[in-house]
């Protein structure tokens, strides 16, 4: 058999090597020349995976069996789209593509279902007339981006208006979603859908740097409920969202606001969370993501089991740099000899550049501690945050070590 990945993030690398377990041919298609997992495909070509008509070049040209992608939104709407027109499976149709990555649509849905979300208007061109009624601050954020890309708090007008016009340059249907903020603790919920029942797999916390405009994320925290009364508001309300949107066997990521004992639904879509995302929830619940999805693709559904988490805490820490071209990594194999660090991940390639920090996209790298007290998390977070090292082509360190900030544990 034969594969179209999409995408070559660091989670494709998985995909990849699940696919080669499974003597799958591996045809890999990316915007970059050289994303990180280009060297885990049996061949490459540079090509958006937004460009519907080259990649189904590909797909022709290399006679694939199927194209398939994990933890990416716009990546699995073309795997969806061009797979309908090939006649090659999917575990999601076109237009359920569409409408788990459009979130005008997805906040249509919301409101008939009775899905608690916040307050919001959708527009291509602005107006004012359409926030009457709606208090600053406002969240604006492209209808049909992720990774942050294009998403802004907002605290008046005159922040709005750019803030809205940069949004729907991201959108690539120039149009954008404006809310009202939400204050609380935002969540990010990883479910498994099978045979039209949801089950949450993990419920994590994510710390973002301090930006009044960005939506940055450096870490994720996992456990962060307690509270029965929110479990249960969060499994009700994914069930609904798998409900609403024929979701019958696939993952799905929520991205939620819990305030006191009540949730907003900020987005969702049909896949798990980006990053390192799919790692985590093997760690927290055993059930492996990446190969669930092939197993979906091929006509197999697979059988959820859970098992119980791997330590009582659980944290994934995401590492920025200071301008600069990125040579090699420092310190991390000997942390992880030492058990300091459980696991790290490379998401960029030697020789990419550094300029600003805009969004969770422009990380470098990350990695995993775990342990079984706060106090023995808060040691190895310290310990791994004095002795790694980002290494540039000038041999400096570029790290943004000050965003690694003390971790904070308040359960809800």
């Amino acid at each position: 058999m034969k594969a179209l990945v999409l995408a070559g993030g660091f989670p494709q690398i998985d995909l990849l090597k699940e696919l080669n377990k499974r003597d799958i041919y591996t045809v890999l298609a990316d915007y970059y020349a050289a994303p990180v997992a280009k060297p885990y495909a049996d061949k490459f070509y540079q090509v958006s995976t937004l460009d519907i008509e080259a990649i189904t070049e590909v797909a022709k040209k290399e006679k694939v069996d199927f194209l398939i992608t994990v933890c990416t939104d716009q990546a699995l709407l073309t795997v969806a789209r061009v797979s309908e027109e090939l006649g090659l499976p999917c575990y999601i149709d076109y237009q359920t593509g569409l409408n788990v990555t459009n979130k005008a649509y997805m906040k249509k849905m919301f409101a008939e279902n009775e899905i608690p979300s916040a307050k919001h208007t959708i527009m291509g061109e602005f107006d004012k007339t359409k926030l009457e009624g709606m208090t600053y601050p406002l969240i604006v954020k492209p209808v049909d981006c992720n990774s942050s890309k294009g998403v802004v708090k907002a605290f008046s007008l005159d922040e709005l208006v750019p803030a809205f016009e940069k949004a729907v340059e991201y959108s690539r249907t120039n149009t954008a979603v404006v809310e009202e903020y939400i204050e609380g603790i935002e969540l990010s919920v990883d479910v498994y859908v099978e045979e039209g029942k949801a089950y949450v797999l993990s419920v994590t916390n994510s710390d973002k740097i301090k930006d009044d405009e960005k939506f940055v994320i450096f870490r994720s925290k996992y456990p962060i409920i307690k509270s029965e009364t929110v479990n249960k508001k969060i499994a009700d309300a994914s069930q609904k969202i798998a409900d609403a949107f024929g979701i019958k066997n696939a993952p799905m990521l929520i991205q939620l606001i819990v305030r006191g004992e009540d949730i907003f639904i900020l987005e969702f879509s049909a896949r798990t969370g980006g990053g390192v995302k799919h790692k985590l929830i093997e760690r927290i619940c055993g059930f492996d993501v990446i190969k669930a999805v092939v197993d979906l693709t091929l006509g197999e559904i697979p059988h959820l089991e859970i098992r119980p988490a791997e330590s009582k805490y659980i944290v994934d820490e995401f590492i920025y740099c200071r301008p600069g071209t990125f040579d090699r990594l420092d310190g991390f194999d000997e942390l992880v000899q030492k058990g300091i660090l459980s696991n790290y991940f490379l998401f960029k390639w030697k020789g990419a550049v550094f300029d600003t920090i805009e969004n969770s996209g422009d990380r470098i790298a990350g990695f995993t501690i775990q342990a079984d007290s706060i106090e023995k998390l808060k040691e190895k977070h310290n310990i791994a945050n004095a002795t790694l090292k980002v290494i540039d082509s000038n041999g400096e360190d570029i790290m943004r070590h000050d965003l690694l900030t003390e971790i904070e544990y308040d359960l809800i």
